[in-house]
């Protein structure tokens, strides 16, 4: 089963159980990708799906904190409930360890020695960690291991 149709599934079981977090944030999923297949005339694949919820979730958590700093209590836990609907539609993420050796690999590969090498580090490990690792996560261990 395609990630679309999963998605599709899982709006009609939200809609049956009256579960509204997840009925809204596949509802937001599947307008984002039909915004991104409308405006580049495209049929998206898991791959870019992924990318989109990967997105989706980046924005939650970083809102996460600004609403932390606000105290506002209601909106954090709504936030939390829906960064966990978003996690389940992504592969499994990367351990820390797992993370350090493809970036350690990765470093080898590409042959970099200083910091002016990190856009092509990053460009390298990207395809690597496709919506399994935070990018800024792979930053720091980068900055790290150089």
């Amino acid at each position: 089963m395609s990630l679309k149709e999963k998605l599709q599934e899982d709006l009609k079981s939200s809609m049956k159980n009256k579960d509204t977090v997840k009925k809204s944030v596949v509802t937001l999923i599947r307008a984002a990708i039909k915004q991104h297949e409308v405006d580049n005339r495209v049929e998206l694949a898991d791959d870019a799906i992924i990318d989109i919820i990967s997105k989706q979730l980046k924005q939650r958590k970083d809102s996460l904190a600004e609403f932390a700093k606000a105290n506002r209590d209601d909106l954090v836990e709504e936030t939390k409930s829906e960064i966990q609907v978003l996690e389940g539609y992504l592969p499994q993420q990367l351990s820390e360890e797992e993370l350090e050796k493809i970036v350690i690999e990765t470093i080898a590969e590409v042959g970099a020695t200083s910091m002016k090498d990190m856009g092509k580090i990053m460009a390298a490990i990207k395809p690597k960690t496709a919506g399994r690792a935070d990018g800024r996560k792979i930053n720091e261990l980068v900055k790290k291991n150089l």
